[in-house]
C-alpha cells in the first residue's frame, strides 16, 4: 500500500544526528515506496524567530543540502518552501475558525515548548497557533501519514480535530484524516543528559560536523558520574554514550555485551567513547562531503527546491479550491 507523505523541519539553522535518527532516516526509506513532500517550514522558523528572519532566511538552503546529503532524492520526493504555498496560508486562516484559543492552550506539545521558551505572556501570536498552521501543511498535500516523534502526536490529533470538524461542517469528506508513522528511535537527548538534542541549546552535532568537532563532542559526553575508576561499576540507564550506541551501531549484539561489561566494571568510558565516535565518523564522513558539494552550488540548490515548489503548489492550489468550493467561497478567481 502506498501512502501520502508529509513531513519537514524547521529553517533555524543546519540539521543534526537528532533529525537524523528521528525523521530522516525514515525518510530516505519511505522515499521509495511511497509519494513524499517534504517541506522547508520557514514560515514556522518564524513563529518565534519573527525579530530575528535572517536566522531563518539564511538557514533555507542548509536544509535542503542536508536533506540532499543524507539521500533524499528529489526526483522522488517533493522538496518545496512552505513560504512560497500561498494556499497554506489562506487555509490556515479557514481553520483558525475552527478553534479555540483554549484548545490551542491544551495542546501539549504547545504548553512544553511555551514552558521551555519561557514566553510567558511575551507569546508570539503565531507560535500558539501554529498547530493549525501544521494542519493546512497535512491537509493541504492529503497526508494520510506524517513521519512524528511520541511529543508530536498532540499535533496529530489536533489536526484531525481540524479535519472531523471542517468535513462535518461542509457535509462532505474534503479533507483526509492522518496517521502517525513513528520512528524506531526515541528522541535523541542532547550531548550533555539536558533535555532534546538541540541547535539552540548547543548540545547537537551538525550533520556536517567535521571530523575534528565529532571527536571532541563525543569525548566531552555525560555518562555515569560515579564511574570514576575503570574498574568501577557503572550505570547505563541515563548515560548518554550507551544511548547514542544504541541509535547509531548497528552491531547491537556488541552493545549488549558491553552494557553488561560495564554494569559489573571494568570497562572505561574512553573505550565506549571511542566506539561510538568511530560509529559516528563512518555515519557522517560521507554525509558532510556530499553537503559540502551540495552547499558549494546554492544555484543548483535553489532550482531543485524550486522544482519541487512548483509541484507542490499544484496540489496545495487543488485542495484550496477544494476548500473554498466547500464553504461556498469560490466567487471567482483573479489568476
Amino acid at each position: 500500500m502506498s501512502y501520502t507523505i508529509l513531513t519537514g523541519d524547521r529553517a533555524t539553522g543546519p540539521l543534526h544526528l537528532g533529525h537524523f535518527v528521528g525523521s530522516l532516516r525514515q525518510r530516505v526509506e519511505l522515499q521509495h515506496q511511497h509519494n513524499q513532500t517534504v517541506m522547508v517550514a520557514d514560515l514556522q522558523g518564524l513563529t518565534d524567530n519573527g525579530n530575528n528572519p535572517q536566522k531563518i532566511s539564511a538557514n533555507v538552503l542548509n536544509v535542503v543540502a542536508d536533506y540532499l546529503a543524507v539521500g533524499i532524492d528529489p526526483h522522488k520526493t517533493t522538496i518545496c518552501l512552505q513560504s512560497a504555498l500561498p494556499a497554506l496560508a489562506e487555509l490556515t486562516m479557514y481553520y483558525l475558525n475552527l478553534v479555540s484559543v483554549a484548545r490551542l492552550e491544551r495542546n501539549p506539545t504547545v504548553k512544553n515548548e511555551i514552558a521551555e521558551k519561557d514566553f510567558a505572556r511575551s507569546l508570539p501570536a503565531g507560535f500558539l497557533i501554529y498547530p493549525v498552521s501544521q494542519a493546512a501543511d497535512i491537509t493541504a498535500f492529503g497526508a494520510t501519514h506524517v513521519p512524528v516523534g511520541e511529543d508530536q502526536l498532540p499535533m496529530l490529533e489536533q489536526t484531525n480535530e481540524i479535519v472531523r470538524r471542517f468535513n462535518h461542517i461542509v457535509g462532505q469528506p474534503i479533507l483526509t484524516e492522518c496517521q502517525p508513522l513513528l520512528s524506531n528511535v526515541g528522541r535523541l537527548p542532547g550531548l550533555d543528559g539536558q533535555g532534546k538534542m538541540s541547535k539552540s541549546r548547543g548540545n547537537a552535532i551538525p550533520l556536517g560536523a567535521g571530523a575534528d568537532e565529532v571527536h571532541k563532542a563525543v569525548m566531552s559526553m555525560f555518562t555515569d558520574p560515579g564511574h570514576l575508576n575503570v574498574s568501577d561499576p557503572g550505570r547505563v540507564e541515563g548515560n548518554m554514550v550507551f544511548t547514542y550506541l544504541d541509535a547509531f551501531c548497528e552491531d547491537a549484539a556488541l552493545v549488549a555485551e558491553l552494557k553488561a561489561h560495564y554494569r559489573r566494571g571494568g570497562l572505561g568510558d574512553v573505550k565506549i567513547k571511542r566506539l561510538l565516535e568511530d560509529c559516528l565518523q563512518s555515519l557522517l564522513e560521507p554525509i558532510r562531503t556530499r553537503r559540502a558539494e551540495f552547499i558549494a552550488d546554492k544555484g543548483e540548490l535553489t532550482r531543485i527546491l524550486q522544482h519541487g515548489t512548483r509541484r507542490a503548489h499544484q496540489v496545495s492550489q487543488q485542495t484550496l479550491q477544494q476548500v473554498k468550493m466547500a464553504l461556498g467561497l469560490d466567487f471567482f478567481s483573479l489568476e
